[in-house]
């Protein structure tokens, strides 16, 4: 790991894949608006002077049913086919907040969490699909890459412990006795019901990495060389040696892939060396390596419902569960850049009142988002972005505009716990979110970045993540 100051560097030569935490972003855009109809007058409970002032929506009594869950077929992405599922984490067992990742071999597990808020038990099972670097499935066998049994069942399961919402918390640790990896690469763990094949029996998937390190990587992540980039963008600069691990055609035979936070929307790749110094590969780009910087995140903090912390107006029990209207956001795109501590857009699932288990005792609330705007945008739409929407542009994280109040609005059905979000625009049948355009970008934003290496060894059919 390494970790840049903006007036410090510390340069340091890392195994295989990098995460670079630095500080270091805003260009100003424009994007087509439409005049909104007529206001239509509401009638407005007047009993609550907040509620009053701020025209909040009437609080819908059951989790919303959303249409994205029929559009059913295997996604090779962080997915949740059913619409009873909640609150999915994956992560290296015992390590809070970290990255799905462990090297082949090694005595690190992952562990995956999600509640079933059917409260229904199920017998869930599960399965591993070895993918390529582009997380296209790749061609090889399951007793190519796996050892035990290629189908088993989560056994570790518990009911939910004196909350409004009943649920069942599920547990799986992986490698396991019952199924060990033997490849390295991109993997999608796949829950089901029943048989896989059908796909009505999608429940959820998740990516995760294997690693073997074979190639040391040093990185720098700076303010952007290019002037029209110097006030917005971080440049990722890096070379990798390969004097432990030969490689005849690192331009054939390697693919890069950088990640910025947990985000697979936006990755940078196809990045070829641009200079070959004897064991030494050089990507020191100006222009081919440069990500927005982006802004800081903004914070729901949820981990208890007894007293209202920052950027929450409210806290209602109404019509038999909890609702937490949020302070209305504002546009930043203009502002300029603020320091603010936060997670990057992970989630941290905890309950301050818990007398045992945030896992079992975290309740569900309704979260009201609200953000600021004139009048819609005609040529995309505004989603809420971070681990709250498992990083998806989907009908979960998009935002309606409310012509009444003059923005766009959101609720999303979340358990206690403290949560990153931005909002980012994603242009009409496009699958990339820009956060710059309502949140600014700024060079001196903190992010994290992920440096990828996969290797293609002449004659096989798949990608190793070295």
């Amino acid at each position: 790991m390494l970790f840049l100051q903006k007036k410090k560097i510390m340069n340091k030569i890392f195994p295989f894949l990098l995460i670079i935490i630095i500080i270091a972003g805003c260009k100003q855009q424009e994007r087509a608006i439409i005049k909104p109809p007529p206001i239509i007058e509401e009638e407005i409970d007047t009993a609550d002077a907040n509620l009053t002032e701020n025209k909040f929506q009437e609080a819908p009594q059951k989790p919303v049913e959303i249409d994205y869950y029929k559009e059913l077929y295997l996604r090779y992405e962080d997915f949740i086919y059913k619409k009873n599922i909640n609150t999915i984490i994956i992560q290296k067992t015992n390590v809070e907040l970290s990255l799905p990742i462990i090297a082949l071999n090694s005595n690190d597990k992952l562990l995956l969490e999600f509640d079933d808020l059917d409260a229904n038990y199920q017998e869930y099972k599960y399965s591993l699909i070895h993918c390529n670097a582009d997380w296209t499935p790749s061609e090889l066998e399951k007793t190519e890459y796996l050892e035990g049994f290629y189908e088993n069942i989560i056994s570790e399961y518990e009911h939910s412990i004196n909350t409004i919402q009943p649920y069942i918390h599920y547990e799986l640790e992986f490698p396991n006795q019952d199924l060990n990896i033997t490849k390295t690469g991109n993997y999608l763990l796949l829950i089901y019901i029943d048989d896989k094949e059908k796909v009505e029996n999608l429940v959820l998937s998740k990516r995760f990495l294997i690693y073997d390190s074979k190639l040391n990587i040093e990185a720098n992540v700076k303010r952007a060389t290019l002037i029209e980039d110097k006030n917005y963008k971080q440049e990722i600069d890096f070379s990798i040696d390969t004097k432990n691990f030969s490689i005849n055609n690192p331009y054939r035979d390697l693919k890069i892939v950088i990640r910025k936070n947990a985000r697979w929307d936006n990755v940078i790749t196809n990045l070829k060396p641009k200079l070959v110094r004897g064991d030494v590969l050089d990507y020191n780009y100006d222009r081919e390596n440069v990500f927005s910087g982006g802004n800081e995140y903004r914070e729901v903090d949820i981990k208890s419902l007894k007293y209202q912390t920052m950027n929450i107006q409210n806290i209602k029990y109404q019509q038999g569960y909890y609702h937490v209207y949020l302070l209305p956001d504002k546009k930043r795109s203009f502002k300029n850049y603020s320091t603010i501590k936060d997670i990057n857009g992970r989630q941290y699932i905890k309950n301050e009142d818990a007398k045992n288990s945030s896992k079992l005792e975290g309740e569900y609330v309704y979260v009201h988002f609200f953000l600021e705007y004139p009048a819609p945008l005609i040529d995309g739409d505004i989603f809420i972005m971070g681990a709250l929407t498992d990083w998806n542009f989907d009908d979960n994280s998009k935002m309606k505009y409310n012509y009444n109040r003059k923005g766009y609005d959101a609720t999303i059905y979340m358990k206690q716990g403290y949560y990153n979000y931005l909002y980012a625009f994603v242009e009409n049948r496009q699958n990339v979110g820009d956060e710059s355009f309502v949140e600014g970008q700024h060079y001196e934003t903190e992010n994290d970045y992920l440096i990828l290496v996969y290797y293609r060894e002449p004659g096989t059919f798949y990608d190793q993540l070295i």
